[in-house]
C-alpha cells in the first residue's frame, strides 16, 4: 500500500471518529494554525522572494494578510456558521417543523497553485477545518521554498491524520487524483482544472475548480484616464501579471486610446522606475516554461512600452501593446503574465463581438462614470466576478464568495462562503404524532378532489 493510500485511509478512520466534528476542536485548530502563520510570517516573506523574488509588501498584501483576514473571521463567527437554521416548513407537512444543518462532507483534497502559493493553499485549508473536514494538500512544485514551509507550519499545528502535506510533482497529483476523495478542492489553469473533474467524476466526487480566463478590463469615455490607468497598472503588474484575476486586456474608447496610453506609460514608470529589472517591487516570472509561453506573445512591433526580456533572470518587463488583434498570439489564451494588450472600441456590440468570441472570464473590469453602461456591461456578459472602477479587490472582500462561472470555474468560496462550499446542507423536517391527517393514505379513491382543493391554497 502506498503512503499516500495510507495516508487517506487514516484520514478517514480519523474523521470517522467524529473529532472533527466538535466544534470547540475546530476552532481551537484555527487559533493555533492563526498563531502558527505569525510566527512564520518573516519566512513566508523570504521564501516567496526566493521562489520567484516576490516583494516583500506584495507577500504581506496579497498573501499573508488576506489568510489572517479569514481565519479572524472563521474564529470569530464559526460558532454562528454551523448553526442550524430554521426554515419555513410547508401546509403539506402541518404539524411540523423544518431545518438545515451543516456537516463536514468528510475527507478532502486540496490541490493549491504556484502564483499565489501561500494564499490558494491556505484559504481553502481553513474553510475545510473550519466545516470540519480532514484535509491533504498537494501544494505546487514550482514553489519549493513555500511549499516546503508551508508542510513545516502545517505539521507543526495538525496532526497528520487531521490535515496533511503532500509534496511532489505532477505523478503526485495523479496519485492522489486516483484515491476516493468526499470532496475536492482545486485553484489552477483550465486544462488541468479538466483533468481534476474528469478523475473526480468517476468516484462522483463534488468539486470547487477556480480557474481563469482572460478577463476583459473596459475603459469608456467618461473614466477619469489618470486613476483609471493607475489601478490597471497595479492590478496587471501585481505579482509580475501572474494573478488569475488580473485585467487580461483593455478594451478603451477609441477617443481615449491615446491619452490611456501615455498614462499607462507613465504609472509603469512611476511604479517601477525607469528599468523595472532593477526594481524590488517587480517579481519575476515563475519558471523557463512560462518565460518562453509569454516571450512568444510579445510582437516587437506593437511594444507600446516595456518589451524587455531576460531569460537568464526570468525577467519579462511590465509592458503595454497596441494594435492588437483577436487573432495575434496574445490573445489567443490567458496571458498570466506582465504583458498588457490594449484594443479599441467604438459601440457596445464592438465589445460584445470581443467578449463573446473567448469563454466566460473568471473577472471583468469596468472604468466608466456612467451609469446605464456600468448596468449594460453587467447585464449584458457573464462573468464570475468583477469591479467598478478598480481592479481585483473583489477578491478581498469576504462578505461575498468568489468563483467562475462556465470555463473560469465552478463554484466558490472566501468568508462564510468557505464554511458552505466544505459543508453539506442537510435537510431536516420534524413532524408532529399529534395528528395524522388521513388523504394521503391509500386507498385514495375519492381523494383527488379533496387534495387539489387543498393544495390550490399552499
Amino acid at each position: 500500500m502506498s503512503s499516500i493510500t495510507e495516508l487517506v485511509k487514516q484520514q478517514k478512520e480519523y474523521f470517522l471518529t467524529g473529532k472533527t466534528k466538535d466544534v470547540k476542536f475546530r476552532r481551537a485548530c484555527l487559533v493555533r494554525f492563526r498563531e502558527s502563520i505569525k510566527k512564520h510570517e518573516q519566512e513566508i516573506i523570504d521564501a516567496l522572494h526566493q521562489d520567484f523574488k516576490k516583494p516583500a509588501f506584495e507577500t504581506v498584501a496579497t498573501e499573508i494578510s488576506v489568510v489572517l483576514k479569514e481565519l479572524n473571521l472563521a474564529i470569530k463567527d464559526i460558532w454562528k456558521w454551523q448553526m442550524p437554521k430554521k426554515v419555513r416548513s410547508t401546509l403539506l407537512n402541518f404539524p411540523s417543523s423544518a431545518r438545515v444543518l451543516y456537516e463536514p462532507y468528510g475527507t478532502t483534497l486540496v490541490i493549491a497553485p504556484w502564483n499565489y502559493p501561500f494564499q490558494l493553499a491556505m484559504g481553502p485549508i481553513i474553510g475545510a477545518i473550519a466545516a470540519g473536514n480532514t484535509v491533504v494538500l498537494k501544494p505546487s512544485e514550482l514553489t519549493p521554498k513555500t511549499s516546503g514551509l508551508i508542510a513545516t507550519i502545517i505539521e507543526s499545528v495538525f496532526a497528520s491524520q487531521h490535515v496533511a502535506v503532500v509534496q511532489g510533482a505532477k505523478e503526485v497529483a495523479q496519485e492522489l487524483l486516483q484515491q476516493r476523495w468526499d470532496y475536492i478542492f482545486f485553484t489552477g489553469s483550465v486544462p488541468v482544472g479538466k483533468i481534476v473533474y474528469q478523475a473526480a467524476a468517476k468516484q462522483l466526487t463534488p468539486v470547487t475548480l477556480e480557474l481563469g480566463g482572460k478577463s476583459p478590463c473596459i475603459v469608456d469615455e467618461t473614466a477619469k484616464i489618470e486613476q483609471t490607468a493607475r489601478r490597471i497598472v497595479w492590478g496587471k503588474f501585481v505579482n509580475a501579471g501572474q494573478t488569475c484575476i488580473a485585467p487580461d486586456y483593455i478594451l478603451v474608447h477609441s477617443s481615449k486610446k491615446k491619452d490611456l496610453l501615455k498614462a499607462l506609460t507613465r504609472e509603469i514608470r512611476k511604479a517601477y522606475g525607469e528599468n523595472p529589472k532593477s526594481s524590488p517591487d517587480f517579481a519575476r516570472i515563475i519558471n523557463e516554461k512560462n518565460f518562453d509561453r509569454l516571450y512568444a506573445m510579445l510582437p516587437k512591433d506593437k511594444i507600446v512600452t516595456g518589451g524587455q526580456t531576460a531569460k537568464e533572470e526570468l525577467y519579462i518587463a511590465p509592458t503595454v501593446l497596441d494594435g492588437v488583434t483577436l487573432t495575434d498570439n496574445v490573445m489567443q489564451e490567458e496571458i498570466f503574465g506582465p504583458i498588457l494588450p490594449v484594443l479599441t472600441y467604438r459601440t457596445k456590440q464592438d465589445i460584445a463581438t470581443v467578449i463573446h468570441s473567448m469563454e466566460k472570464p473568471l473577472s471583468a473590469y469596468v472604468f466608466s462614470g456612467k451609469r446605464s453602461f456600468k448596468k449594460w456591461f453587467h447585464t449584458s456578459f457573464s462573468f464570475g466576478g468583477g469591479v467598478v472602477n478598480d481592479t481585483l479587490v473583489h477578491f478581498i472582500n469576504d462578505h461575498m464568495g468568489f468563483g467562475g462561472v462556465g470555463h473560469s470555474g465552478i463554484g466558490s468560496y472566501h468568508g462564510k462562503q468557505s464554511f458552505y462550499t466544505f459543508s453539506h446542507a442537510k435537510s431536516i423536517v420534524r413532524r408532529s404524532t399529534i395528528i395524522d391527517l388521513p388523504v394521503r393514505y391509500a386507498p385514495y379513491r375519492g381523494k383527488i378532489g379533496l387534495l387539489k382543493s387543498f393544495t390550490k391554497w399552499l
